[in-house]
């Protein structure tokens, strides 16, 4: 396989891509399990298309392109797991395009191929969670861009006012996923260590980034919604913990492999020094500024997943390429890809389509979206979820804007504050729920300190459910 794609032709890009369709394909057509932050991504994206404003009237961590993006999906095709998928495929389908084009069009490798973008397709599929449109393979596609911009300026031997761009596409990567503002460090260091850029163009970058997020703020300012904006926003970086994941088992084999082959890519340099010029060596320095500012990044994740990770796939790709084009015995490098790209497979399939039924190994189970006798009962009704698990919103709809529990504790945690209590009352009045799911026993609490509400709702067969008087 790696043969194939050492020649650099047309007829391997379409085949890379015709790849990337077929490794997908089979849980495409099989439906992957639903997972919560795509259930909570769409419910963003339908509350957006209902007139609800981000923030003000959804408590969510969401960043606000991200979740218009969501909104157009919702728009064109409700709540679909499998446009999701598709869309994804598209985004990562440019990505590769794009990743392998800067590789072969700047030289940054002393041969041209399309073994950077076959790397870069496999690593997409760690696990079958990155196929689906997150909102960190949205960023990805604004950080590549990014680095396209910015390794152009290393080639010219010194900066220009495009550098300005570089800035402008991590402020949009940092619009689809708030972590990725750590990027502004990795191109100022990239700007000033290695291409020369005078004070002004430094300035420039700056500003590129600055600009939209700017924007932004004063549109929740003219909203009079920039206190929500702050808090369920920009503060919810440090704070906000969604979803407990378990499943280290599962994040360690996805990610193994790609991290294994990055490593002895970078390894790999040490014994090739002489192979690389020096503009081709300032790139490999620049994709390690990447990697540091990757893991600064961590700390700042909603959660833990796979695709979290989408972030670290160009550089793992761009180092792997390196260690995959070492060797002198093709046919060594070719049974070690064919060894990768088997066993990524597998753990691939075996969470989308469960090959192993008694094996949890790949299934990210603690994430999932779960069947509960709620859900068997209430349907098409308009309700609350108070806690994490937001699985009752499957097959209803979110009422009042307290949709990210993280977020919502911030009133509900809070009911010995007459402020809190207010508050609570009125989002209830304004979008009162038919159905009450109480995970966290807020509720008794909530109705001893608003009896209006009390005298609403009534207690149902179910423990922790209550319902609305008719």
């Amino acid at each position: 396989m790696l043969s194939f794609f050492r020649v650099n032709a047309i007829s391997q890009l379409i085949s890379l891509l015709a790849l990337l369709v077929l490794i997908r394909l089979p849980f495409l057509l099989a439906s992957p399990p639903l997972l919560m932050p795509e259930l909570n991504w769409m419910l963003v994206g339908e509350q957006i298309s209902q007139g609800q404003l981000l923030y003000r009237d959804i408590w969510d961590s969401i960043s606000p392109l991200s979740a218009i993006i969501y909104w157009l999906m919702d728009v064109m095709f409700g709540r679909s797991q499998t446009a999701y998928y598709i869309a994804g495929t598209a985004v990562a389908s440019f990505q590769i395009f794009y990743f392998n084009y800067i590789m072969n069009a700047r030289d940054v490798y002393p041969d041209n191929t399309y073994i950077p973008g076959l790397l870069y397709a496999l690593f997409l599929n760690m696990s079958f969670d990155c196929s689906t449109l997150s909102p960190m393979l949205l960023s990805t596609t604004f950080l590549l861009l990014a680095f396209g911009t910015l390794i152009k300026q290393m080639e010219r031997h010194g900066a220009t006012d495009d550098v300005f761009e570089v800035g402008f596409y991590i402020s949009l990567a940092t619009l689809c996923y708030l972590p990725s503002a750590l990027f502004i460090i990795w191109a100022i260091l990239s700007l000033l260590l290695y291409s020369g850029a005078s004070f002004r163009q430094h300035s420039l970058s700056i500003f590129g980034f600055i600009f939209p997020i700017l924007l932004t703020v004063l549109y929740y300012y003219l909203n009079d919604s920039l206190e929500d904006f702050n808090r369920n926003l920009l503060a919810s970086v440090f704070r906000v913990r969604q979803y407990n994941l378990t499943d280290f088992q599962t994040l360690f084999a996805s990610l193994f492999l790609p991290l294994a082959m990055g490593v002895l890519g970078f390894l790999t340099l040490f014994r090739q020094t002489t192979r690389y010029v020096n503009f081709q060596q300032r790139c490999q320095q620049i994709m390690m500024i990447w990697v540091l500012t990757g893991f600064l990044s961590i700390v700042l994740m909603p959660f833990l997943a796979p695709m979290m990770f989408i972030g670290f796939i160009p550089a793992l790709s761009f180092f792997s390429a390196i260690y995959f084009q070492s060797f002198r015995k093709h046919w060594m490098a070719e049974m070690i890809f064919i060894g990768v790209f088997v066993l990524m497979l597998i753990i691939l399939y075996q969470g989308a389509l469960r090959l192993v039924p008694r094996l949890g190994l790949g299934r990210l189970t603690a994430l999932q979206v779960k069947e509960s006798p709620v859900t068997r009962h209430i349907q098409n009704e308009k309700i609350l979820v108070i806690g994490q698990d937001l699985s009752a919103y499957r097959y209803n709809q979110v009422a009042t804007p307290y949709l990210n529990w993280d977020l919502a504790k911030y009133d509900l945690r809070n009911l010995d504050s007459y402020e809190s209590v207010i508050s609570v009352y009125d989002q209830f009045r304004k979008d009162p729920p038919n159905y009450i799911i109480d995970r966290e026993n807020i509720i008794d609490k909530l109705f001893q300190r608003a009896p209006a509400l009390a005298a609403k709702y009534e207690k149902t067969a179910t423990a922790g459910v209550y319902k609305k008087k008719e």
